[in-house]
């Protein structure tokens, strides 16, 4: 075979190497309109609201995509003794207050607000709500001053204590300032209660360790007292504003009278009676309104009602009017709720609400997986006809059906004893008005 010449060599390798860059080309080509499809198909899905698929996505998508959490749905609850739901707040409830003149409600949580609702739009289907904005912080417990022009919050990262001025607008809205400064740290311990007296003249604050203060409205500290109760639970001043009284470890309630002076300067804080008879500690205890009767639950799986109208400085005991069994209180802490009148007795565990007739003892209602949280804050209107409850991001506010029942029994034996005819034309008055209320929910008895 002869070998080719050298013009016919160089031909057949051009021809080589123009064959070559063909096929490349024509790869590049496919590669290139596969891409696009690939491209298409994804912006396709995604202007179709379909995900793209997870076979097209790179390792480095996966790594740098972002996690969209979901927002908890809202706990839905319905029961024939409910009379509304409010709803304003982005996060969970930890507190509420009613105002002394009844006319507003306070409700603060971790959405770094504190709304101001009108108890007049209870009935309504709609309630409207007025916002305060706790700047770089948020509010975990909330207090109306007597005169409602103002409330106090305690900063869940300030650890202290916040005073909002409230301003009354022409449209009869309100404007909230915060005071320039905020009370001065002084606890040591995670905070369990605050509150203002009535009569104006001093603020409660009481951390988990043994310590309640006693501060002035301008922030100076007038008193601290050391519980020895190994920890507290709980903390509050008895509406009268005479009395500061403290439950935690040890199985008894300790109360405090905080004296002033005839022209309304402090003197002390002495220590006034004790609440004796549980055999466990003391999770919970309330007042009623006129803080002649006290209210107490315990871990050893009891409630007890006492009567607090005695002469302490002569040492006069209080005495014991009724124990309640609530098991619940053994397994789990448990909050309470006096009604005004000391008729009914409200106890929280868990998410659930129990309502007992405190004079009978015996449990009369019972609500269940209230909220989708534990029970934070449970309290009775100033009239006593509503109870109101907080745990996740709304408040549910009840009928007192057994406030009403309670009213009856009352007018009832009233009645039989009415000496006049205008003494029992009042009474049958008050007896018929608990009578079309009960009958209105659909709770009358026969």
């Amino acid at each position: 075979m002869e070998l080719l010449q050298m013009p016919e060599l160089m031909g057949l390798s051009l021809l080589l190497g123009l064959l070559a860059l063909m096929a490349t080309a024509a790869v590049a080509r496919g590669w290139l309109r596969a891409e696009q499809e690939t491209c298409g198909r994804s912006a396709g899905q995604r202007a179709n609201g379909f995900p793209p698929d997870k076979s097209l996505r790179s390792k480095k998508q996966k790594q740098h995509q972002r996690i969209h959490k979901e927002k908890p749905q809202q706990h839905n609850f319905t029961h024939r003794l409910l009379a509304a739901t409010l709803k304003s707040h982005s996060g969970n409830i930890s507190c509420m207050d009613f105002s002394s003149n009844g006319k507003y409600l306070a409700t603060c949580a971790d959405d770094r607000t504190v709304r101001i609702w009108s108890t007049k739009d209870f009935p309504q289907r709609e309630h409207r709500s007025m916002r305060a904005n706790v700047e770089l912080d948020h509010a975990i417990l909330v207090r109306f001053s007597p005169d409602c022009r103002a409330f106090i919050v305690w900063l869940a990262n300030g650890d202290t204590l916040r005073v909002f001025k409230m301003t009354k607008r022409e449209d009869g809205g309100y404007t909230f300032t915060a005071t320039p400064e905020d009370f001065p740290k002084k606890h040591k311990a995670a905070i369990v209660n605050i509150g203002i007296a009535d009569t104006g003249k001093f603020i409660m604050t009481a951390s988990s360790d043994t310590t309640i203060i006693i501060w002035n409205l301008k922030g100076q500290v007038l008193s601290t007292i050391n519980t020895n109760q190994m920890h507290n639970t709980f903390a509050a001043i008895s509406p009268c504003s005479r009395f500061v009284a403290s439950c935690g470890f040890t199985p008894d309630v300790k109360v405090w009278e905080v004296c002033f002076g005839k022209k309304g300067d402090f003197q002390e804080v002495v220590r006034a009676f004790e609440l004796k008879g549980h055999s466990a500690a003391v999770h919970f205890f309330a007042f009623s309104n006129d803080s002649r009767r006290m209210a107490s639950v315990s871990k050893d799986g009891t409630w007890k009602l006492w009567d607090t109208d005695v002469e302490y400085k002569k040492q006069q005991d209080p005495y014991l009017l009724r124990t309640g069994r609530f098991e619940e209180a053994s397994t789990m802490p448990c909050r309470l709720a006096l009604s005004p009148d000391a008729q009914v007795l409200a106890l929280a565990s868990g998410s659930s609400i129990h309502l007992y007739n405190s004079r009978r003892g015996e449990k009369e209602e019972c609500f269940e997986h209230v909220h989708g949280e534990c029970i934070s804050d449970l309290s009775f209107d100033v009239t006593g006809r509503l109870l109101a409850s907080c745990g996740d991001r709304a408040v549910r506010l009840f009928h007192n059906t057994p406030g009403y029942r309670a009213v009856m029994e009352e007018m009832q034996g009233l009645l039989k004893r009415a000496s006049n005819e205008s003494t029992r034309q009042r009474l049958q008055q008050q007896l018929t008005q608990a009578q079309e209320a009960l009958k209105s929910l659909g709770a009358l008895r026969k």
